[in-house]
């Protein structure tokens, strides 16, 4: 679904990812590791058109991607959920899953609707607080909207930067098992992680330090490698 060769980008004078190679395909939990200052957000708004291609090619769903806007982009099926969740908080959880499908061609009320009770019977948790403005939730409650509101827009390719972040242990739980199903329904799911906790669910794993990937290999097999933690994840 998602393949770069050789990728490098940067902001202004600076180069921040080299000669990244990765792949991510239809059905597939990808996790890319990696600690503060790595390049993994870079990475993630790389691939979405937000931050300059200076070398290299992304292909999405067979198609070079590099120099395509970012917004025709999540039209196409290339969401990303950025860190932060940047929910929109005077607006209620249902109003905010509206937002995420509003602005996708021939999408009438009775398929926004639809769309909606898939997300609540996802997070049931949402259903309760629909009318709650989003700035009101919970740290847990609003990732779980960041993500739901993504998926509004039915992606081929779902990115999440940093998932976990703040969350208490059963709210994460229960975003990374509803992504595990996610990949096993046929959408491709790509994260960018801190923590190790997606490696539980994730196929493959990556792990980028100083904008250069220095390790892949089966999440499985990661999860038990503490040389790689040591060297490259402090």
């Amino acid at each position: 679904m998602i393949r770069l060769d050789k990728l490098r980008s940067g902001i202004g004078n600076i180069d921040i990812l080299h000669d990244i190679d990765l792949t991510v395909m239809p059905g597939e939990l990808v996790v890319v590791l990696g600690a503060n200052g790595a390049g993994k957000t870079t990475l993630l708004r790389t691939i979405s058109g937000l931050v300059e291609v200076r070398g290299g090619t992304i292909e999405f769903d067979g198609q070079e991607i590099q120099r395509t806007k970012a917004h025709e982009l999540a039209r196409s099926g290339l969401v990303h959920v950025p860190q932060g969740r940047q929910i929109i908080p005077t607006l209620t959880v249902e109003e905010n899953l509206a937002v995420g499908a509003e602005h996708l061609p021939n999408l009438g009320r009775g398929e926004i609707a639809r769309r909606i009770e898939i997300e609540y019977h996802r997070f049931p948790v949402l259903k309760t607080r629909r009318q709650i403005l989003g700035g009101s939730l919970s740290g847990g409650e609003q990732q779980m909207l960041a993500v739901s509101r993504g998926l509004m827009m039915a992606p081929k390719l779902l990115m999440l930067d940093e998932p976990s972040l703040g969350l208490a242990p059963q709210a994460l739980q229960r975003i990374l098992a509803a992504l595990g199903e996610l990949a096993k329904s046929g959408i491709a799911v790509l994260m960018v992680e801190q923590k190790t906790s997606a490696l539980q669910i994730a196929e493959r794993a990556y792990v980028l330090k100083n904008g250069v990937i220095v390790h892949h290999a089966l999440a499985a097999d990661l999860r038990n490698d503490a040389d790689v933690f040591r060297h490259y994840m402090n």
